[in-house]
């Protein structure tokens, strides 16, 4: 993949921009470019806010918010996945002793230590 940074032309909400992109990110400046033209149509189409600019604004403030949900429950998520693996990892390591302890005391070690104090 080139790592060349080629101008492409894109239309957001009827407006040409021309902007840099790598080749191997065309795919998702595009769904970028889809993305924020549904949320601008969708914001002119609620009718309350007049504007291509305030609609832009508006529009990149709601994308803001869902962004910052989202991270805040991706890291909630994960802090729970976290405190999981952990309350796993401190039972296994329980087990593994009593493991251990179990067969330091198995049948024929308590025999073995039974017949030696005989």
């Amino acid at each position: 993949m080139s790592d060349d940074v080629k101008p492409i032309t894109v239309t957001i909400f009827d407006k040409e921009y021309v902007v840099g992109c790598k080749e191997d990110e065309r795919e998702a400046l595009f769904a970028s470019v889809q993305f924020l033209n549904n949320k601008m149509i969708e914001q002119r189409d609620n009718g309350k806010v007049i504007g291509s600019e305030r609609i832009a604004v508006m529009s990149a403030l709601n994308i803001s918010h869902e962004y910052l949900e989202y991270r805040r429950n991706y890291e909630s998520m994960t802090s729970d996945i976290d405190e999981g693996i952990a309350r796993m990892q401190s039972k296994i390591a329980e087990a593994l002793t009593r493991g251990a302890a179990f067969e330091l005391t198995s049948p024929t070690d308590a025999e073995a230590l039974n017949n030696d104090a005989a």
